[in-house]
Formats: C-alpha cells, sequence, structure tokens
C-alpha cells in the first residue's frame, strides 16, 4: 500500500470521514478574494480578520518550516433532525447539538498525528488547525478535491454535503496532491434566494452583518431592529443556507454524529426560550460547559431569546418579557423591549402598560431608545 493511502487508512481509524491532500503552495485566489470581502466591508465586527492574518491563513508554507503538504480532514455531523420546534421553543445550528467539535476533532487529530511517524517510518513535523488558528481550511479543502465551494461559501463533499467540520494538518512530507473537483453548484441559487436577511449578497460572498450565524454569537452588541424581524426563531447560529441545498438533502449521517460526541445532547437543537431568558449565570455555564453555544454567552443567547419569543407572538411569553424589561443586564432590556412592542402592536396591554412604565423608570439610554422605539411605532400604526 502506498504511503497517502497508509495515511488514509490511519485518518479513517481514528474516525474521520474524509481525507485528501493537497500542496503546501499558497491559495492565491483565496486570499485575493478574502482581502476584497474586507475592504468591501463584508468583515466588519470581525476585528481580528484582518489583511495581516488573510495573508498568513492562505500561506501554508508560513505556518510550518518545512511544509511541503496539506492533509485535509473532515467529519461528518449530520445525525438525528429533531423536527420543528414547539411554541415557545427556539433553534441553534446543528453542529451546536453536541460537544464542542474544536476539543472532538483535535482530539482525533492528536492520535492522527501521534501515530503518523509510525505509519511513515521516519520522524514527521506537522502542524493542525481547526478553524481557530491562521489556516484557511475551506481552501484546502476545496484545492484537495474533499469538497466544492458552495454559493454560500460552505464546502460541499460528495455524500456528506456541507455537514462537514474541517481539519487541516500541515506536514513536511511530500505527498502527490489529489485533484481539485469539478462540481460545481452549477445555476441552482436556493441558498442565495432562501436567506431570510439577503446575506448571501452574490454567490460565494457572505455579508457577515447580516448573517443570522454573526447576529446570533459573535455580535456582541444590540441586533439592528430591521434584521430582527426576519430571524424568527433562531438563538444560536442558523442552518437555512444547508438546509434548502438539494445536496444536503441526500447527504449521508456520519460515524461520529450518529455514536459519538456530535450525538446531540438532549433539548439542545430547539431550546425552551423562557428557560433561556430566566437562566443564571450558574445554570449557563453548567449547562453549556464544553458546547459550542458557550461562544454566545449569557448575555448573547438571552437577547437572542427576546428576539425570538417577539417573534414567535405565544402570549405566554409576555410576563416574562416583562420581568426581563425590568431585571436583566441592559442588552437584554433592550431587546425585552423590543419584542414587547411586538405584542403591543398586535393589542397585548400588559405588553403596553409595560412599556409606558419603564419609560419613566430606565435610566439607560440606549435602552430608553429601544422602549421610545417600540411607543413610536404603535403611536403611529395606531394613527394609521
Amino acid at each position: 500500500m502506498e504511503l497517502k493511502e497508509r495515511i488514509r487508512s490511519l485518518a479513517l481509524s481514528k474516525g474521520f470521514d474524509l481525507v485528501r491532500f493537497t500542496n503546501a503552495e499558497p491559495f492565491v485566489e483565496d486570499e485575493e478574494a478574502a482581502i476584497k470581502r474586507i475592504r468591501d466591508g463584508h468583515m466588519d465586527g470581525y476585528s481580528w480578520y484582518t489583511e495581516s492574518r488573510v495573508r498568513k491563513m492562505n500561506r501554508p508554507m508560513d505556518l510550518l518550516e518545512g511544509a511541503r503538504s496539506v492533509i485535509s480532514l473532515a467529519v461528518s455531523y449530520l445525525g438525528e433532525s429533531p423536527g420543528n420546534p414547539k411554541v415557545n421553543h427556539g433553534k441553534t445550528a446543528r453542529y451546536s447539538w453536541g460537544d464542542d467539535y474544536h476539543t472532538t476533532i483535535k482530539g482525533m487529530i492528536s492520535e492522527f498525528t501521534g501515530a503518523l511517524s509510525g505509519v511513515v517510518g521516519a520522524n514527521v513535523k506537522t502542524r493542525a488547525f481547526v478553524d481557530d488558528g491562521p489556516m484557511n481550511d475551506r481552501a484546502a479543502a476545496r484545492r484537495s478535491g474533499l469538497g466544492w465551494m458552495g454559493k454560500n461559501t460552505n464546502v460541499i463533499s460528495p455524500g456528506f454535503g456541507s455537514w462537514i467540520l474541517l481539519g487541516q494538518v500541515v506536514t513536511d512530507l511530500e505527498l502527490e496532491p489529489d485533484a481539485s473537483l469539478k462540481k460545481t453548484c452549477g445555476s441552482c441559487v436556493r441558498c442565495i434566494d432562501d436567506c431570510p436577511t439577503g446575506a448571501i449578497v452574490a454567490p460565494y460572498i457572505i455579508d457577515n452583518t447580516k448573517c443570522i450565524s454573526y447576529l446570533t454569537i459573535e455580535l456582541r452588541g444590540s441586533i439592528p431592529v430591521e434584521l430582527r424581524p426576519l430571524m424568527g426563531d433562531w438563538v444560536f447560529g442558523c442552518d437555512i443556507c444547508q438546509d434548502v441545498c438539494p445536496v444536503n438533502r441526500k447527504a449521508e449521517p456520519g460515524k461520529t454524529a450518529v455514536s459519538g460526541d456530535f450525538k446531540q445532547r438532549p433539548g439542545f437543537s430547539t431550546p425552551e426560550l423562557l428557560a433561556l431568558l430566566e437562566m443564571d449565570q450558574e445554570t449557563f455555564s453548567k449547562t453549556y460547559k464544553n458546547s459550542p453555544v458557550k461562544r454566545a454567552k449569557k448575555i448573547g443567547l438571552q437577547r437572542n431569546a427576546c428576539v425570538a419569543l417577539g417573534n414567535n407572538g405565544d402570549i405566554n411569553a409576555v410576563q416574562p418579557l416583562i420581568k426581563a424589561l425590568i431585571g436583566s443586564e441592559s442588552l437584554v432590556r433592550a431587546h425585552a423591549a423590543w419584542a414587547l412592542g411586538r405584542f403591543a402592536e398586535s393589542g397585548n396591554d400588559h405588553a403596553f402598560e409595560a412599556l409606558k412604565l419603564a419609560l419613566h423608570n430606565e435610566k439607560d439610554e440606549e435602552v430608553l431608545k429601544e422602549i421610545d422605539l417600540a411607543l413610536s411605532y404603535l403611536e403611529t400604526t395606531q394613527a394609521m
């Protein structure tokens, strides 16, 4: 068995679903495209995503002395589907239903690289990346033929679709590159047409400031008012552009997703919104230990819950939102005011009275702006 196949067999034995190889030459086109996105403002909000970082992440030879190849790895996280959420339950991105994939995949790669020298028969230099270092994992996956780039910028693989998580191992081994796939998405634009916020502004170009995943996870401040009604009941991430993809509808479930660390934790796919709204820090830390959801932080998750409650319109949320309007952090109070404004607009007197009372008692300027906006909009609609 040739060296590449021995390495591929080793990676598969450690739980990976896909293994491909490419060289360590720069990803020139990807670097140019990423810098253009920065200059066009599509990466606003990601202060760490700078032009210097982009140049570094697209040049594997700069990441490891003597680098010659990149081993591109992927594991599918497609498991069971929970169905539609119940009333007052939110939705989370599928990758967040189980344990934190960074921890899981790093462990798998560590086992893989630890055994690599034994398979090769000589010492091997490696450096591994799992979506949290200066490495363009999607570019490596695309060039290695692991998948092709979808118009929503996700890598789409034959068989597993875009329900894959990527890992890359830069090495000093000289390995023959695999060919890139010739397949593309063709004329399909389902992901573009179905994005509720219009975040996919053109094929292969995402405006992250409009993306629900950015808004619910990375954004630390207030969600733009005009985008809130478009977010539906998503409270952590978003899978819409993947759910509508025709390739994904035929995707196979992954071994690790079904039986391993990516297996769904109870209730994680459709969390109860009122429970999120009332959660204290201790409960949050315990519930989301070793979970991707912890990245949003408690305050962000509760902000998102307010938006989802305002969108679903169930009156059982009014009293909890009134409680949040009075006693939560200012960011949560502001979004609770917006949600109550939605209920007041539908004729709920309790929501209306709570907003009027808060207008007199609130001290935070940003919260006052939200309350005033909700009441002003209500007065405008009533006058029509």
